[in-house]
C-alpha cells in the first residue's frame, strides 16, 4: 500500500487496548443508538459493530440509570467503550471506573471545579478524556461574541479546555472539534492541528441521511486525513450505526491508508460490457460482507480497460466475448460463462484468501 500522505505525528493515549495516535493506524468507531438502560439490546449493537470492523464504541451515559447499564454492558463486551457524557459531570465521576475513555463537550460539562474532578478521575482510573467540541452546543458567551458559530470559536472553547487539562497536568486527552458544515470544521481542525500535539478524532458531525452523509464525511474527513490530521474517525449518519462503520472503512481504503475486506474495483457499466457489472458488484458485496482479509478484486465489463486492472488485483473478471477472462495475481487464470459468474468469483476469492492465510503460517513457522 503506497503511503502518499505525511501524517502529523501525535501523542498517543490508549483506550482499552487501541493506542489512538502516534504512528498507530486510524481507528474506525461509532456510537450506539439503542436505549443503554436496554443492556441485552446495546450490548447486540457493539458486537455487531465489532464484527463490522469498529475499533472504537461510543455508548451515550445520559443519566445515572444509564451508567449503571454501561457498567453492566462493559462486563460483557470485549472491544473499548467510550462513555458519552453531557451536563452531569458526577456522571462522568460514576463510570469513570469502568469505560475506557470519558468524552465531555466544554460547551455544557459546567465550571473548572468540575472538571477537575472529571481530570482526577480519569488519573485515578488511568483512562483518557476526549474534548468533544460541537458547533451545536458552544459556550454561550462564545456564541454572543462570534454571533454564530465558527471555525475560531471551535477553536476558542477547544483551547480553553486545554489550559484547564494544562493546569492540572493532564495530557491523557484527544480532541474533536465538529461542525455540520464541511468548510468549518475542516477549518477549525487546521488551525488546532497546529497548536496541540493530541490525537484528533475527526467528524463531520450531524452530516445528514446515508446518501447525503456519506458525501459529506468522505469530503470532510477526506481533506483532513489526505492532509495528514486526524487519528481515529466517527462518520455520523442518520442510518444503521453499521453503515458508519462501513463508510469509515472506505474513505481509509480510498486513501490507501488502511485496508479492510474486499477493494472492489469496478467501472460504471456501459453498452460495451459483455455481462450486468451493477448486478454482479452488488450481489459479490453483499455476499463477501463477512471477509475481513484484505484483498482487491477488480471487476470490469468489457476488454478497454478490463486486462490492466484485472492485472493490477489480486483477482479480476475482464468482460469478453463468448467468455469472460479469470485473472488471479496479474496472470491470465480461466474463462468463466455469465451464467454462474457471481458463484465462480465468490469461489475464487474465498479460495484465494484461505491460500494467502496458509501460506502466511507457513511463513510464521518457519520464522
Amino acid at each position: 500500500m503506497t503511503n502518499w500522505i505525511k501524517r502529523k505525528k501525535t501523542k498517543p493515549v490508549q483506550v482499552g487496548n487501541v493506542f489512538v495516535g502516534g504512528t498507530n493506524p486510524i481507528s474506525v468507531q461509532s456510537m450506539t443508538n439503542t436505549n443503554t438502560c436496554d443492556v441485552v439490546s446495546t450490548v447486540k449493537q457493539i458486537n455487531d459493530l465489532k464484527l463490522a470492523g469498529a475499533d472504537i464504541v461510543r455508548v451515550s451515559v445520559p443519566g445515572f440509570d444509564e451508567a449503571k447499564a454501561f457498567k453492566e454492558i462493559k462486563k460483557t463486551v470485549d472491544i473499548p467503550l467510550v462513555a458519552d457524557i453531557h451536563f452531569d459531570y458526577k456522571i462522568a465521576l460514576e463510570v469513570a471506573d469502568s469505560a475506557d475513555c470519558l468524552r465531555i463537550n466544554p460547551g455544557n460539562i459546567g465550571k473548572e471545579n468540575k472538571i477537575k474532578e472529571v481530570i482526577n478521575s480519569a488519573i485515578d482510573n488511568g483512562i483518557p478524556i476526549r474534548v468533544g467540541v460541537n458547533a451545536g452546543s458552544l459556550e454561550k458567551d462564545l456564541q454572543k461574541k462570534y454571533g454564530e458559530p465558527n471555525a475560531d470559536a471551535l477553536v476558542e472553547s477547544a483551547l480553553r479546555h486545554v489550559e484547564i487539562l494544562d493546569k492540572f497536568n493532564f495530557e491523557n486527552y484527544k480532541m474533536s472539534l465538529k461542525a455540520s458544515n464541511i468548510e468549518m470544521t475542516v477549518d477549525a481542525y487546521r488551525k488546532i492541528s497546529k497548536i496541540i500535539e493530541q490525537p484528533l478524532h475527526l467528524g463531520i458531525t450531524e452530516a445528514g441521511s446515508y446518501r447525503a452523509g456519506t458525501v459529506k464525511s468522505s469530503i470532510g474527513v477526506g481533506i483532513l486525513l489526505s492532509e495528514g490530521i486526524g487519528d481515529t474517525i466517527r462518520i455520523s449518519l442518520a442510518s444503521d450505526p453499521i453503515d458508519e462503520i462501513k463508510i469509515g472503512w472506505d474513505i481509509l481504503k480510498s486513501l490507501n491508508i488502511r485496508s479492510r475486506g474486499v477493494k472492489i474495483i469496478a467501472c460504471p457499466s456501459c453498452s460495451r460490457q459483455n455481462f450486468n457489472v451493477i448486478e454482479v458488484v452488488n450481489e459479490l458485496e453483499h455476499r463477501l460482507e463477512n471477509i475481513s482479509d484484505d484483498i482487491e478484486v477488480a471487476i470490469i465489463g468489457c476488454y478497454v480497460n478490463g486486462p490492466g486492472e484485472s492485472k493490477a488485483a489480486n483477482i479480476g473478471l475482464t468482460g469478453a466475448s463468448p467468455n469472460n477472462l479469470l485473472y488471479i495475481d496479474g496472470a491470465p487464470n480461466k474463462k468463466i460463462s455469465n451464467e454462474n459468474i457471481v458463484d465462480e468469483l465468490e469461489e475464487q476469492i474465498r479460495l484465494k484468501i484461505s491460500l494467502n492465510k496458509t501460506k502466511s503460517e507457513k511463513i510464521i513457522l518457519r520464522s
